[in-house]
């Protein structure tokens, strides 16, 4: 399932990896550190880090409540993107997620594409929502380029200020 960037030529390869494995554990914990610090407006402490792992645990995104995805770029793990169950026809998107050196090369797009993939083939859901903060701006821009709409608050999520959604198109 990789894809290949013609301007940079870079390979993304998308593929699952449980969230136990030391590589996606390390992909969370990076995605925390950035979204921890930017919520702070400075680098987030380690002890902030790990309560945030404690507060919201990603162990739910796996089969059957759930599925991960760790992109590689260039064959290192470069991003990742976790959905989780709400119900038989939804799916959350939830810890997408570029690491900074790798943004700028698609992998978001990538990423993001083979989630709503997944959520469809893997989960069988129909639609995909997920939530965001508005300090997130790159985020919101990206989902809006692929076609989610903002919706209601439909989680109630702590640190959430943007809802969205977006219908998959039935698998042929």
């Amino acid at each position: 399932m990789g894809h290949v960037d013609t301007e940079r030529r870079e390979l993304w390869d998308i593929a699952p990896l449980p969230v136990g494995h030391p590589e996606a554990a390390a992909l969370l914990r990076a995605y925390y550190e950035d979204i921890v610090g930017r919520y702070h407006g400075r680098r987030a402490t380690r002890e902030e880090v790990d309560a945030a792992l404690a507060e919201e645990p990603s162990d739910d995104l796996a089969h059957p409540t759930g599925h991960f995805l760790v992109g590689r770029r260039e064959g290192r793990p470069a991003g990742c993107a976790g959905l989780r169950v709400l119900d038989e026809r939804t799916a959350e998107l939830t810890r997408l997620f570029v690491l900074p050196g790798a943004r700028g090369t698609g992998g978001g797009a990538r990423l993001l594409a083979a989630a709503e993939r997944a959520a469809a083939e893997v989960l069988g859901a129909r639609v995909v929502r997920l939530d965001t903060r508005a300090d997130l701006v790159e985020a919101r821009a990206l989902y809006a380029r692929h076609g989610y709409t903002e919706i209601p608050d439909y989680n109630g999520g702590k640190y959430a200020d943007h809802w969205f959604e977006k219908r998959l198109s039935p698998s042929p």
